[in-house]
């Protein structure tokens, strides 16, 4: 398990995209093209918001939020996109890989602010349970609820709980 770290790997999930949409029909171009683009240069999930905000940073045309969510809608429904819950009200989206490849998120109480989690111990802990309960895992997700170092105050060990 990883997630797409590298510029090959991000150029790699933004072709794969625009082959499936091109493939499903529907014309390049436009909002859509604008969200494949940004989330291809991303590490992590972002809501519609932030999507909205780094387009507007960016030169030329800004989509309005209603295309942004139609994009992501669409991008959902051909399964290029992951919708990303966790709690709360704002949901995230983050590229969904063709091979599998993912991560977890930690999520900060206070700012908000999302951290990737990469661990080959965890993904190897999780297909042993299934294995010892005789199930068949499709998907799974983590989602670890705290405090990040800046807001706690500190930086702490990973082993240091409050």
């Amino acid at each position: 398990m990883h997630s797409v770290t590298t510029a090959a790997e991000r150029a790699a999930w933004a072709r794969h995209a625009d082959e499936a949409i091109r493939g499903a029909g529907l014309r390049a171009g436009g909002a859509r093209q604008a969200v494949v683009d940004l989330l291809a240069r991303q590490d992590c999930c972002l809501s519609a918001q932030e999507i909205r905000d780094a387009l507007a940073a960016a030169p030329g045309a800004t989509p309005g939020m209603a295309s942004i969510y139609r994009a992501l809608d669409t991008l959902t429904e051909l399964h290029l996109v992951h919708k990303v819950d966790l709690g709360g009200t704002v949901a995230r989206f983050e590229p969904a890989h063709p091979g599998g490849d993912h991560h977890h998120h930690a999520v900060c109480r206070d700012c908000g602010a999302v951290v990737p989690i990469e661990d080959d111990a965890v993904e190897r802990a999780i297909h042993e349970m299934a294995d010892r309960l005789s199930f068949q895992v499709d998907a799974h997700d983590i989602t670890l609820h705290g405090h990040c170092a800046r807001c706690a105050g500190t930086t702490r060990s990973p082993h240091n709980h409050r």
